[in-house]
């Protein structure tokens, strides 16, 4: 009776071992795809955005340069394209390439 209740104990632990072994790339593939998701459903039009929202939302771009994108805006009007960012001191066309699907005008 001992050899049997041992023997259905070390079968249990071993499914429970192994389940999670068998399901952890299933687990991890759909965090991913929900990471990514989020990741490009979040955007800003940097045209009506205060500082808070353009530091918050765009990679690379802190208060002071997302300040900075406000005082150029009411100095020059709105922008046309996410590419004239980088008329902005500070805003290099690195972070405007990391922030593409991002922006919008």
């Amino acid at each position: 009776m001992k050899a049997r209740n041992l023997f259905l104990s070390y079968v249990a632990v071993l499914a429970v071992c192994w389940s999670n072994v068998l399901f952890a790339d299933n687990v991890l593939v759909d965090n991913t795809d929900q990471v990514e998701s989020v990741q490009s459903e979040v955007i800003v039009n940097v045209n009506q955005a205060d500082a808070e929202t353009l530091a918050s939302v765009l990679t690379g771009a802190g208060i002071s340069r997302a300040q900075a994108i406000i005082a150029y805006r009411k100095k020059n009007g709105k922008f046309f394209s996410a590419e004239e960012l980088s008329a902005v001191r500070g805003i290099g066309k690195s972070t405007i390439e990391k922030n593409a699907g991002r922006i919008v005008v």
